[in-house]
C-alpha cells in the first residue's frame, strides 16, 4: 500500500509535534489527499468555526500516488474551512513539495491551535519541530524560500509557505511552493497566517518505498504516460502553449468573460494569448516565454517560464523582477487581463509576479479588481477613495493595486476582502461575479451552460477544477457536448465532478484527466494500494467526497439558495459570440441536478443516498 502509514499532528498553541497511525478505514474509503484530508476536517472541526479562529485546523495532505512514479503524482493539498466563503476549503498545488512529505515518511499535516509568535515547521524524514519565524515574517514566498535554504544549508529543501498576503489576511491568500507553485484559492494562505504559521520545510530521504506491486505498478504507470504522450491535448498543445492554449479557443466560442462579465468576448485576447507569449516582442527582439516546466514526476509540462520586459513602465526600476520565474497561465492571464479589460501581456506579468511573490490567488484578485473598475466607471467608487484612477483597460491601475494589495496598504485592504464582501460594502452585491464568496474563473456560463451548473454547486465556490465540463462541451473530451444547451448538463456535470475528486485524492493532476478516464487511474491505484480499487470503486468514492463535502456545507448553514449565479448570468443575454442571447439556464439545470445527485429539493443527501456511500 502505498500510503505511509502515519500522520503528523501539530499542536501549535501547545508546541508541540506528534506522529499518529493513519486511519486506514478512513484511507480505503477516502484514498487520500483531498478526499482523506477533508474526511479529518469534517471529523475533527465545528462546521460552524470562524475559519480565522484557532478552533479551526488546517491540513497538508499528499495522495497514495504522491511521490510515485505515476505521471504527475506530485500534487498536495490544503484542507480547512475557508475564509472567503465559510465553505469547505481544499486548495491543490503541483511543484515538488507534496512527494517530498511523502519521501520524508508523512501522509498528512495537521495544524491544529495557534502559535503564540511566528513559527515554521521543519520536517526532516521522522524529524519534526517547531522553529521561530520571527525573522521571516513579513517576508516574500521568495525571501522565505531562500532564507530558509541558505540558514538551515540544505538547498534541497523544499518550501510551502505564505507571504505577505497571508500575513495580512487577505481572504484569497495562497500557500505557495517551489516559488511559483499555488494551492491558489479559498483563502487557505489566511488561515495559516491567523494561525501564525509562516512556512513547511521538508526534506524526505525515504522515497515511496510500500508499493503494493512493484512490478505491476512500473508496468501500467508506464503504459498509461503513453497515453498521455500520445494525446493532443496532453501529449502537444500544453506542453507547447500552456493552458493559455485555450485563451484565443474561449474567446471564439463567446464564453470569455470580459470587463466583469459585461461582455463575453475580449477584443485583446490575441495581445494576452499563447501565441502573444510566442512572439517575439519588438523592443528587445526576445519571446515573454522563456521555456515549459514540469512538476515532480510530469510527463505533461504545462508550466510556463516567463521573463518580463526590462523596459516596462511596471519594472523599469525593479530589476528584482526581470529574471525568469513563474509565467501566465489561462486562469491568471484572463483574470488579471480580459476580466479587467487589459490587454498588456508585461502588466499581466507583473501582477503575476506579485502574485507569486507575495501568496495571493491571482483568480479572486483579478476578479475583484473587474468589480472595482466597473464600480468605478459607475462613480459608485472614486479616484479619491481608491487613490489612483481605475477605468477598465488601465494596465497602470492593475499593477498599483496588485501592490497595494499584496502589501496591505491604502484601498488594497478593500481589494483584500474579495468581491462579495467589496461590492456589498459599496451597496452593489450583484456586480460581484462569484458563487458562495469565490470568484468565477474564466469561462462564462452563458456560453458553456454546463459550466454555470458546475459553478453553482461546486462545494468550495465557483470553482472550474471542481467539474471540468469545459472539457466535453469545448474540446470534445470523453465526448463532445452541446455548449449551449442545457439538456443532459446535470448528469455530465456529475460525473465530471465525482471523476475529479477521485483524481484529485488519488495525487495526480486534474490535466491527466484530458487523455486519461478512471479506467486508467483505477490500475495504477490498484496495483500501489490493492485490487479493491476498481473503475467502479473510484467512481464511488468520488461520489463519497462530494457528498461528504456538501454535508459539511449544509451543517456550516449553506442551502440551496446559495446554489446560485449572480444575476448579471441569469438576466443578462450574451452580447455576441455563438450564445449571443442566452442567459445561463441553471433554474432549468438545478432541480435536474439534485434529483440524479439523490439530493432532496432543497439539497440535502437522502437518507437513502448516504446510506448506499456508507456516510
Amino acid at each position: 500500500m502505498s500510503w505511509a502509514g502515519k500522520i503528523l499532528r501539530v499542536n501549535l498553541t501547545a508546541g508541540t509535534c506528534m506522529a499518529e497511525p493513519l486511519n486506514m478505514t478512513w484511507a480505503r474509503q477516502y484514498l487520500g489527499s483531498r478526499g482523506l484530508g477533508s474526511k479529518y476536517l469534517v471529523e475533527e472541526v465545528d462546521p460552524k468555526v470562524d475559519p480565522l479562529s484557532p478552533d479551526n485546523k488546517i491540513i497538508w495532505a499528499t495522495g497514495p500516488l504522491t511521490g510515485t512514479m505515476a505521471s504527475t503524482g506530485g500534487r498536495y493539498t490544503v484542507i480547512t474551512k475557508g475564509p472567503l466563503t465559510g465553505a469547505i476549503a481544499c486548495s491543490n498545488s503541483g511543484g515538488y513539495w507534496g512527494a517530498e512529505l511523502k519521501m520524508a515518511g508523512w501522509d498528512m499535516i495537521i495544524f491544529e491551535g495557534k502559535s503564540p509568535k511566528p513559527v515554521y515547521l521543519y520536517v526532516n524524514d521522522d524529524v519534526a519541530e517547531l522553529r521561530d519565524a520571527s525573522h521571516l515574517w513579513g517576508k516574500s514566498v521568495w525571501q522565505t524560500e531562500e532564507i530558509l535554504k541558505s540558514s538551515l544549508q540544505d538547498p534541497l529543501l523544499r518550501i510551502s509557505s505564505i507571504g505577505r498576503a497571508g500575513e495580512n489576511q487577505v481572504l484569497y491568500a495562497a500557500v505557495v511552493n517551489d516559488l511559483h507553485r499555488a494551492a491558489g484559492r479559498s483563502g487557505v494562505g489566511a488561515v495559516a497566517g491567523s494561525k501564525n504559521l509562516k512556512a513547511i520545510a521538508v526534506r524526505g530521504t525515504k522515497g515511496v518505498g510500500n508499493v503494493r506491486d512493484p512490478k505491476a505498478f512500473m508496468q501500467v504507470t508506464k503504459e498509461k504516460k503513453k497515453i498521455l504522450a500520445d494525446n493532443a491535448v496532453t501529449g502537444q498543445g500544453l506542453p507547447k502553449y500552456g493552458t493559455q492554449v485555450l485563451m484565443n479557443v474561449i474567446n471564439e466560442i463567446g464564453a470569455l468573460p470580459t470587463r466583469n462579465h459585461r461582455d463575453v468576448q475580449f477584443e485583446g485576447a490575441k495581445d494576452i494569448s499563447a501565441e502573444a507569449m510566442l512572439t517575439p516582442r519588438p523592443t528587445d527582439g526576445k519571446t515573454h516565454l522563456v521555456t515549459n516546466q514540469a512538476c515532480f514526476g510530469c510527463t505533461i509540462a504545462c508550466g510556463r517560464i516567463s521573463k518580463i520586459d526590462e523596459t516596462h513602465f511596471s519594472v523599469q526600476n525593479k530589476p528584482q523582477y526581470w529574471g525568469a520565474s513563474g509565467g501566465l497561465e489561462y486562469e491568471a492571464a484572463w483574470a488579471l487581463g480580459a476580466a479587467n479589460g487589459v490587454n498588456d501581456l508585461e502588466a499581466l506579468q507583473y501582477a503575476n509576479l506579485i502574485c507569486n511573490e507575495h501568496g495571493m490567488d491571482p483568480i479572486s484578485f483579478g476578479a475583484t479588481v473587474g468589480a472595482v473598475m466597473e464600480l468605478y466607471e459607475l462613480g459608485v467608487l472614486t479616484k479619491e477613495q481608491i487613490g489612483i484612477e481605475a477605468p477598465f483597460g488601465s494596465a497602470r491601475a492593475l499593477c498599483e493595486l496588485a501592490d497595494m494589495t499584496a502589501n496591505g496598504v491604502g484601498f488594497g485592504k478593500e481589494i483584500g476582502l474579495g468581491s462579495k464582501r467589496l461590492c456589498e460594502k459599496y451597496g452593489h452585491p450583484e456586480l460581484s461575479m462569484s458563487v458562495k464568496g469565490l470568484e468565477f474563473p474564466a469561462y462564462d456560463s452563458r456560453g458553456i451552460q454546463g459550466m454555470g451548473l458546475a459553478y453553482a454547486t461546486s462545494n468550495r465556490g465557483a470553482c472550474h477544477l471542481r467539474g471540468y465540463t469545459v472539457a466535453s462541451e469545448v474540446l470534445g473530451i470523453p465526448v463532445k457536448t452541446d455548449p449551449l444547451t442545457a439538456e443532459g448538463k446535470p448528469e455530465l456535470v456529475k460525473a465530471f465532478q465525482d471523476a475529479t475528486a477521485a483524481f484529485d485524492s488519488a495525487g495526480i493532476c486534474i490535466f491527466t484527466s484530458f487523455a486519461w478516464g478512471l479506467a486508467d487511474v483505477a490500475p495504477q491505484v490498484a496495483a500501489a494500494c490493492g485490487d479493491e480499487y476498481t473503475t467502479e470503486e473510484l467512481e464511488r468514492i468520488g461520489e463519497r467526497i462530494w457528498n461528504m463535502e456538501r454535508e459539511f456545507n449544509n451543517a456550516a448553514g449553506f442551502t440551496a439558495k446559495d446554489d446560485s449565479l449572480p444575476p448579471r448570468l441569469l438576466t443578462e443575454p450574451a452580447k455576441s459570440g455563438p450564445a449571443k442571447g442566452l442567459v445561463n439556464k441553471l433554474p432549468e439545470m438545478l432541480p435536474k441536478y439534485y434529483a440524479v445527485r439523490g439530493w432532496d429539493a432543497e439539497g440535502r443527501p437522502t437518507a437513502e443516498t448516504k446510506a448506499r456511500l456508507g456516510l
